[in-house]
């Protein structure tokens, strides 16, 4: 025999289901508008951070680029183009373009195999290994103008070592200065770069390195892999990913280099070492004391990094899709 509820019953239970639900809905509301607001109080330190240093100076950089902008004396308007105008027409710049080029290139093909070929050499457990590698990172923990100024009396013609070495092996006079010329500047300058820099790419490519499982090593030298074969059929492949972000990183320091150039050689002699950079220097702060210039220039160098990057950023990911 069936009971039949009656219907008022029925409505009077679904009505206490109901009414059980409500208050689990608000706790559940109350507790997720709490989670949300945690998360904003932790990220809103960070974005308040972005904005005033990142977002906010770029946005002056892009207001003061279409302005008339003495450094002496202050806003004088906008001048739409003017800027951009000036500044493209400037003969130095197709000079300071092709010597940030020809230095980032040289500087990446120099540095890049170095840094490899430290890793390579003290990446397993040796007696002399510690040894190496504290003494090869070193130079890293030094500030790139610090040691500009360190390689700077080392290259000096009074005070330097390295001048007297050089006449008595018959290559430089006495008095000649390594940095009196072109060439001497801008190999100078790389040497200072790979010493300064070739610890921590290879402390990156190490990190690389350490992440290849061992086991494919040992089945490569069961199937009878020479050392070169391995290192070319499966360090270099696997180690893609990690060559591509220290290119990214060499390539972008080398387009923004400035401090290492401004104190050894200043752009000379006759404006041969003369970078992108330390041309925006000069516009605002030296021969046109003009920051409008000077921020038309870093806005075409901002775009131009960020093209730079983008192409290395997919040459990146393409490497990871294949692999």
């Amino acid at each position: 025999m069936v009971t039949q509820i009656p219907a008022a019953t029925e409505r009077a239970a679904d009505a206490a289901v109901a009414g059980s639900r409500r208050p689990r809905r608000a706790r559940r509301s109350r507790r997720e508008r709490r989670d949300a607001m945690r998360g904003w109080a932790f990220v809103t330190p960070t974005v308040v951070l972005v904005v005033m240093l990142f977002l906010a100076p770029i946005g002056l950089v892009l207001f003061m680029s279409s302005s008339e902008w003495s450094l002496l004396g202050g806003y004088g308007g906008t001048n739409g183009t003017e800027n951009f105008s000036a500044v493209l027409s400037d003969p130095l710049l197709g000079d300071a373009v092709r010597f940030t080029l020809k230095y980032t290139v040289l500087t990446t093909i120099v540095l890049m195999p170095i840094a490899f070929f430290l890793a390579l050499l003290v990446q397993e457990s040796r007696r002399w290994n510690n040894f190496l590698r504290t003494a090869i990172l070193v130079p890293s923990a030094l500030g790139i103008a610090s040691a500009s100024l360190l390689f700077y009396a080392l290259y000096s013609p009074q005070v330097g070592p390295l001048n007297p070495i050089l006449d008595a092996l018959g290559l430089m006079d006495a008095g000649e200065s390594i940095l009196g010329t072109p060439n001497g500047a801008l190999w100078a300058t790389v040497v200072l770069i790979v010493w300064r820099f070739a610890g921590y790419y290879m402390i990156l490519t190490m990190v690389g390195l350490q992440a290849i499982p061992q086991e494919i090593y040992e089945a490569a030298s069961l199937d009878g892999a020479s050392r070169l074969s391995q290192l070319r059929r499966i360090t270099l492949p696997l180690l893609r990913p990690t060559i591509a972000m220290t290119m990214i990183l060499s390539i972008t320091g080398s387009l923004l280099a400035f401090d290492q150039f401004y104190i050894l050689t200043k752009g000379g002699p006759n404006n041969s070492t003369l970078t992108v950079v330390l041309l925006i220097y000069r516009y605002a702060f030296e021969t046109r004391r003009d920051l409008g210039m000077a921020a038309a220039l870093s806005v075409l160098v901002l775009i131009a990094l960020v093209v730079v990057n983008a192409f290395q950023l997919r040459a990146l990911g393409g490497s990871r899709k294949d692999d």
